[in-house]
């Protein structure tokens, strides 16, 4: 036992000294003058975050107990002063780990397992620390339905559940990950082991120095990078029912504080405190299939791209009018907290939430915030905080509170209870929802809707941005011109996304000139962005200063990327960056490394064979592809690319083969289809080719591309009056296309 004291000793006074260069002098050092706060923050589920293990801290059964899955059987044991988990390890064999740091608390405890190369692992077997009575206090597997063992990435030896990657960052305070890619090893570091008081408010080295020289007051931020004080004063209008500000909010300081780990993100580079959260990391967007299409939770997103979606955020609510954030505990009982801005005689009555006072119904949250669950025991709010709506429900089959709650009803039961109560929803047919489901199934006539949300200076900006991303894929006028007014737009997540689109609406030339402004912008994950799409541009047929410009960028992408190859999704993105820049050795190995890491990734498969098959390396394309298809039989990707290369090698039969099974197992969408179609037309099969987009045309009637290779191969067999008819759907979709105009005035006279 005293030798691992002494061990951990030396481990916390390493991590302390390399704190202590950065400023962080621990949550201690706070406690003098900030004892209510520190009181408060203490037992919180940020000081509990990440502990080490004792008999106080560890709350599962390791009093010899079992658990079996998949033909496994894990035990949890005592060993003296040590907390022991025999179960498979690795090489599948079973091997006994101790424990060397408890994870979380509640609703669920997870235990952090030493693997070699300085990697804790999370074991995926958690405790269910919820009480006996609400079916707590058990070993329960994360996984339940999945048969999940050593050889798959996301067994609890696999790169998903390593904390150093994945956890680290939000359970600790100052964390310095130290990953080595060339001995893929960790020398993971931390100031302190939770949540602590300067995990939010940054090194308190300078601020103490203050205090103590008693000049606080000559520094407008007391020595802090930022200030976190944004509750605001609130107040109610004369004749107004919901409080409003005194003044506007004027920054996402606070929110992209929290944000950093109260978001679906990926880590760029080091934190800078008080930034804006998109110049420390890439932010997730409300698409599917992370979210419904209306904008509700549907994967594990956590908060901060729900919350930015509000009417609450719009209005300028932060995060702390809500929630207390030393202690973490909402600053009123039930409907107390939305009390603090909504007046009860207006909005917590029967005659606006149609249930009996005190009722489960009666709830605002369980309304506007209602739960999904996670990891098996942990329900979690939707922060959006909207009205639910089971009109979108019977239309696009987006989930609403009403049903979710009254599980034995049907959405149309309480479409018809609302309208009973005098609710009747005027937007069901324009409602944004609706762009974004009909474009996920290819449906051009999506379009205009989401030009018109990403144009809307009163819609949230991560609506804008979202709407922005999927023009870009649409492409076409419209794309082009919401473009041209967003690309330099003030908030960053409407300019990064407007970035992102460019690949596909512009050429590269076109490209390098509209972004030449952008390659110093001050939000580093808009220059990610710049740097992907500009990765092709030629250093040596640019001015010097622009190649000059452009050097630096791609150096910060690379080294940033670096920071981070412990992420298969991060190796992949530095292979395509690559590729572009014509480094293909490098982009090779980059694949390579990120199916070291995830066997299974089956899109690093499909880019090395496209990397490889473009060196004619046609047979090692092609053997990489068997590959992915043995993984995944029925992925649609892999038959698509496999019929692709068999194409190109001459094989029609093969082909074909390849292309219609995609074909057959696409469900949203049109191109494995559409390819399909192509295939068999030039290989000879002009008949089936029109019959396969007979198919497609009567799934989305207002597919241009659809209709226009329909008009030309209809034309080709000679079924001109066919032909004309397609010409005249398409005249009618786009009056504007002279190329459509054309070929309508070319069938006319035949």
């Amino acid at each position: 036992m005293l030798n691992r004291l002494i061990l951990l000793a030396l481990l916390f006074t390493s991590a302390t000294a390399a704190a202590n260069e950065g400023g962080f002098r621990g949550a201690e050092s706070c406690r003098e003058c900030h004892a209510s706060e520190y009181d408060a923050w203490r037992g919180s589920h940020h000081d509990l975050a990440m502990q080490l293990p004792g008999p106080d801290t560890v709350l599962g059964n390791f009093n010899n107990a079992s658990f079996s899955y998949n033909g496994i059987t894990t035990r949890f044991y005592r060993d003296g002063d040590k907390f022991m988990v025999r179960t498979d390890g690795e090489d599948g064999k079973l091997t006994d780990f101790e424990v060397a740091y408890v994870f979380g608390v509640y609703p669920l405890q997870q235990y952090l397992l030493p693997l070699s190369r300085g990697r804790l692992q999370a074991l995926s077997i958690a405790w269910d620390a919820r009480p006996e009575p609400e079916g707590g206090q058990r070993w329960y597997h994360l996984y339940p339905d999945e048969p999940i063992d050593y050889r798959d990435p996301l067994h609890w030896t696999g790169p998903y559940q390593n904390w150093n990657t994945r956890c680290a960052e939000c359970h600790s305070t100052d964390l310095q990950k130290n990953y080595d890619r060339a001995t893929r090893s960790f020398d993971t570091r931390y100031a302190e082991i939770d949540v602590s008081c300067e995990a939010c408010h940054g090194p308190g080295q300078a601020h103490l120095q203050l205090a103590r020289a008693g000049k606080l007051g000559d520094s407008p931020q007391g020595g802090f990078a930022t200030d976190l004080a944004q509750r605001g004063l609130w107040s109610f209008p004369a004749g107004e029912s919901i409080a409003r500000r005194s003044e506007p909010l004027q920054s996402r300081t606070q929110i992209d504080s929290c944000g950093r780990c109260h978001s679906r993100r990926g880590t760029l580079g080091d934190y800078h405190y008080g930034a804006d959260l998109l110049d420390t990391h890439r932010l997730s967007l409300p698409q599917s299939p992370l979210y419904h299409y209306d904008g509700q939770i549907l994967d594990e997103v956590y908060v901060y791209g729900s919350f930015v979606q509000s009417k609450m955020h719009q209005a300028g609510v932060v995060c702390s009018n809500c929630h207390e954030p030393h202690s973490n505990a909402l600053r009123a009982p039930g409907n107390g907290v939305c009390a603090q801005c909504h007046q009860t005689t207006r909005y917590d009555t029967p005659d606006h939430h149609f249930h009996p006072a005190g009722s489960a119904g009666a709830s605002c949250a369980n309304c506007h915030m209602p739960e999904t669950t996670y990891m098996g025991v942990d329900p979690r709010r939707d922060h959006s905080m909207r009205v639910p709506r089971p009109d979108l429900s019977v239309v696009i089959a987006t989930p609403n509170a009403c049903t979710q709650c009254h599980s034995d009803k049907t959405d149309q039961w309480a479409l018809q209870a609302l309208r009973a109560q005098g609710v009747n929803f005027r937007d069901t047919g324009s409602h944004p929802a609706r762009s974004f489901a009909a474009f996920d199934r290819g449906d051009s006539r999506a379009v205009p809707g989401l030009a018109q949300l990403a144009n809307d200076p009163q819609a949230a900006p991560i609506w804008r941005a979202t709407a922005m991303e999927a023009l870009g894929q649409a492409g076409g006028r419209e794309a082009t011109q919401t473009m041209a007014s967003l690309l330099y737009h003030d908030d960053s997540i409407i300019r990064t996304s407007t970035v992102r689109s460019l690949d596909q609406l512009l050429s590269l030339p076109q490209r390098f000139q509209l972004l030449t402004p952008l390659l110093d912008d001050p939000v580093l994950a808009v220059r990610m962005e710049v740097a992907e799409s500009l990765a092709g541009v030629p250093l040596d047929q640019v001015e010097p200063a622009q190649a000059k410009a452009l050097r630096t960028l791609f150096g910060e992408y690379q080294a940033v990327q670096e920071q981070h190859t412990d992420m298969p999704g991060v190796l992949m993105q530095l292979a395509m960056f690559q590729a572009n820049r014509g480094d293909t050795p490098s982009a090779e190995r980059a694949y390579r490394e990120a199916l070291t890491l995830n066997a299974q990734l089956l899109p690093a498969y499909l880019n090395l064979a496209d990397l490889l098959r473009a060196q004619d390396r046609d047979e090692e394309a092609r053997t990489l592809l068997l590959e992915a298809l043995a993984l995944a039989p029925e992925n649609g990707n892999a038959l698509h690319a496999l019929g692709l290369l068999e194409a190109r090698s001459d094989n029609p039969d093969r082909a074909l083969d390849y292309l219609g099974r995609a074909a057959a197992r696409e469900n949203l969408g049109t191109r494995h289809r559409f390819v399909y179609a192509i295939a068999l037309h030039d290989l000879g099969q002009p008949r089936e080719a029109l019959i396969e987009l007979g198919r497609l045309h009567r799934q989305f009637p207002a597919d241009q591309q659809v209709l226009l290779t329909l008009a030309n191969y209809s034309a080709e067999l000679g079924e001109t009056a066919q032909a004309r008819g397609y010409a005249d759907k398409l005249v009618k979709l786009a009056p504007g296309n002279p190329n459509y105009q054309q070929l309508q005035r070319s069938l006319q006279g035949k």
